[in-house]
């Protein structure tokens, strides 16, 4: 009796999965034309941005080198801010009752301020070089 009443409770609760659910049609789109619209329109951006790269450095390898670098300088300010935050963690509140993370907080910061200064010249010095260094 007890197995009788628990095989009707599985196919009644299949059944009412089944039923329940909601169908999704294939003729829905995923993506709206206005949603479409905008990716196209943030991709033909950064082709357009990559191509003023490459006509404002005069060369296709300087220009692409020159687009990268502006897209390191823009990201590396918010995931370095992260690491620093990220050390300073480890140093001051991790730090305080064992020594090991201590030095290694100071180490992230350091690490990681480092990496922010180097991320943020290295575009200004690869202008300056391309510019007046090629003559």
């Amino acid at each position: 009796m007890k197995k009788l009443v628990t095989i009707i409770v599985i196919i009644v609760a299949i059944i009412g999965i089944f039923l329940c659910t909601n169908k999704v049609y294939a003729e829905e789109q995923a993506i709206d034309e206005r949603t479409e619209s905008k990716i196209v329109e943030i991709k033909d951006n950064a082709a357009h941005s990559l191509e003023d790269y490459k006509i404002k450095y005069g060369s296709e390898v300087y220009g692409t080198v020159a687009y990268i670098l502006n897209i390191v300088r823009i990201y590396s300010i918010p995931l370095c801010f992260l690491g620093i935050a990220f050390g300073a963690i480890h140093r001051y509140i991790l730090g305080i009752r064992k020594l090991d993370t201590l030095e290694q907080g100071m180490g992230l910061i350091v690490t990681f301020v480092t990496l922010l200064i180097i991320c943020q010249i290295l575009p200004l010095a690869f202008a300056v070089f391309v510019k007046f260094g090629r003559g």
